[in-house]
């Protein structure tokens, strides 16, 4: 109240207040020892007792340096020091009288004042803390000063939300209102905050100039959420989410706690709601090997096998600081006998061999591969030495080791492939199709497209260009691209790995395809920055082996309907699986001997549908 900024109250200020109150407390408690009647003689004690018990806090204040704490910042400690200092005091003052009985058979002051006064000078030097913190408040934060912010959601993350603003020192917000989608609410106040029907958005947005919007609702649609962002994005608002109580700091919600939204809220869907009791009974007390365990989908795909209590985990990756921070991960999920880290290439047939014989994987979850289509397409060779190479030696091999269930993690670019990366992955399905025909190891393919937020995905580069400040560059004004959480896409893995018997190229519902452009546009707004003004959109054309649109079936390929609406089947026509594996054998043998058009051109052999775009390759499909 005396001060804002930095400026403080003066302490010799603060310690005359103290003294006055305590002068206050002591003649009150005279009034209410005597139900406001006090005897003439009372009176006349309280001329001495009044000075001593004065100096006697005085002192104590002095000594115990009460006064040297900053008001505006008072809290339950302060609070408990001053109930600290003035007992100490009242036992003193309570010494005293039993001195003065003892020398001169009369009380110094009645018992009861002694206790009366406790309280009294308790509650009214706290209270004067509290009363000088509440003004400062108001003060440093007045409503002239405050932005405007409304918040969705009026239930308990709601009105938690809206004290984390109130308290906190740092920034200046005032709730203006409260948004739901429950009528049952709407006209009624949260801490005197209206309650508005969420179809007043915009009305809201128009009439008040609001800074953000908080999300608070734990439980709002993913369809929900993205229809408040894209209308907040329309008017340049900036979007906020609570996040879930089980990160909250000690179980308390701070207003630093609360996070922009990402890209990621807009291309969420809606929960997939899975048979995990089928998919706890597929991998309970199992031994499962997980390659490329440190990668994007591996790691995921490890981190959920994980809480099905297999029997033991065998981690698997050639990648060593990721496998180590997977290995630290799994140090608080599993026992140290329930999982193991090895460091180890699928294309090493004699490592890989070694770690068969060693643990005897039930399943092998197969997610291994270079992904990335540009570097592929420069080289051909690596492409083939692990995506088809790597893959093959871990398919034989699991064959060799009795091997109860392989699931190989592959992509939508192996539909109808126009790049050299899409093409190995679906020499890779073709192969272990083929080994499904002739071998008891039930050989099952996921097929899906891209996921939010893996490495090198679109997503994590567009925001790291956007902090530079851009350009933000885009490929091509109509390249579209299917997406889904990583664990959205573990999740429907194991789903289909649970219900999958061999054979199966099991495609997952990506929704939409996503305009990349859009993308980088929403990107833009959710940055509060103004395309063309502030950032631009740079095109570069397609990269070696890009397509525009992706694809989620060969056109040999039809789909069944499965136990699940989310997953489907492709139903694809009889294979040569004799002509197959020979052709396979043959591009790997040759692999160290051929140039790379020659290994393109056998590629193209095995995969007729396989067309090179934007490519040097191109000129084979001639």
């Amino acid at each position: 109240m005396w001060s804002l900024g930095e400026r403080n109250a003066p302490r010799w200020m603060i310690l005359v207040t103290d003294i006055v109150l305590v002068n206050v407390s002591t003649i009150a408690s005279y009034y209410f020892r005597f139900n406001f009647d006090v005897p003439q003689h009372e009176w006349e004690t309280i001329t001495y007792v009044l000075p001593f018990i004065v100096i006697l806090r005085g002192i104590s204040f002095f000594i115990s340096k009460l006064f040297t704490g900053i008001i505006r910042y008072t809290g339950s400690k302060d609070i408990l020091r001053i109930s600290q200092v003035l007992f100490l005091g009242s036992v003193i003052l309570a010494l005293s009288n039993l001195l003065s009985y003892s020398i001169n058979k009369t009380f110094f002051v009645p018992f009861g004042i002694v206790f009366i006064e406790y309280l009294l000078s308790l509650f009214l030097l706290s209270a004067f803390r509290l009363a000088v913190k509440r003004a400062y408040h108001e003060i440093a934060t007045s409503s002239k000063n405050k932005r405007s912010i409304i918040i969705y959601g009026a239930g308990e993350a709601g009105i938690i939300a809206k004290r984390a603003l109130d308290r906190d020192k740092n920034h200046r917000y005032k709730v203006v209102g409260f948004i739901d989608d429950n009528k049952g609410k709407v006209g009624k106040k949260i801490e005197n905050t209206p309650i508005y029907h969420a179809s007043k958005l915009e009305s809201l947005l128009e009439k008040y100039e609001i800074h953000h919007l908080i999300i608070s609702s734990q439980t709002i649609l993913p369809s929900r959420k993205k229809e408040i962002i894209e209308t907040c994005l329309n008017f340049n608002i900036r979007v906020l989410d609570v996040p879930p109580p089980k990160n909250w700091i000690k179980g308390e919600l701070t207003f630093k706690q609360i996070k922009k939204v990402n890209i990621e809220d807009l291309l969420e869907r809606e929960p997939i709601q899975l048979s995990s009791k089928a998919i706890s009974a597929d991998n309970f007390d199992k031994t499962i090997l997980v390659t490329g365990a440190a990668g994007s989908i591996g790691r995921e795909l490890s981190l959920q096998i994980a809480s099905y209590k297999p029997k033991k985990l065998i981690l698997l990756d050639q990648a060593e600081s990721p496998l180590h921070a997977l290995q630290l991960e799994m140090e608080g999920l599993l026992n140290p006998g329930q999982f193991e880290i090895v460091i180890g290439n699928v294309s090493d047939i004699i490592r890989m061999k070694k770690v068969f014989d060693t643990f005897s994987p039930d399943y092998v979850y197969h997610a291994a591969a270079y992904k990335h289509v540009p570097m592929m397409e420069l080289n051909p060779k690596e492409a083939i030495r692990v995506n088809v190479m790597g893959s093959k030696i871990m398919a034989d091999l699991s064959v060799f080791f009795k091997v109860k269930k392989f699931v190989l993690v592959s992509t939508d670019k192996a539909v109808n492939p126009t790049n050299v990366m899409g093409a190995s992955k679906r020499i890779a399905e073709i192969y272990i199709q083929s080994l499904n025909a002739i071998h008891n190891t039930a050989f099952i393919t996921t097929r899906f497209g891209n996921v939010l937020g893996s490495n090198g995905s679109v997503i994590p580069r567009f925001r790291e260009q956007i902090e530079k400040g851009g350009p933000v560059t885009v490929t091509h004004p109509e390249v579209t691209r299917f997406f889904m959480t990583i664990p959205e896409a573990c999740q429907l893995i194991l789903e289909a790995s649970a219900h999958g018997t061999g054979g199966e190229v099991f495609l997952f519902d990506m929704g939409d395809s996503v305009k990349i452009v859009d993308l980088a546009k929403k990107m833009i707004k959710l940055s509060r920055l103004e395309l063309d003004k502030d950032i631009e959109i740079e095109f570069t054309g397609l990269r070696p082996g890009e397509k525009l649109y992706e694809e989620l079936l060969t056109k040999s390929e039809d789909t069944l309907p499965t136990h699940h609406e989310k997953i489907m089947k492709g139903k694809s026509e009889a294979i040569n699986v004799d002509a197959n594996i020979k052709a396979i054998n043959e591009l790997v043998d040759n692999l160290y001997n051929a140039e790379n058009i020659e290994l393109v051109k056998v590629m193209k052999t095995i995969v007729p549908e396989f067309k090179s775009k934007n490519s040097f390759y191109e000129t084979l499909d001639q």
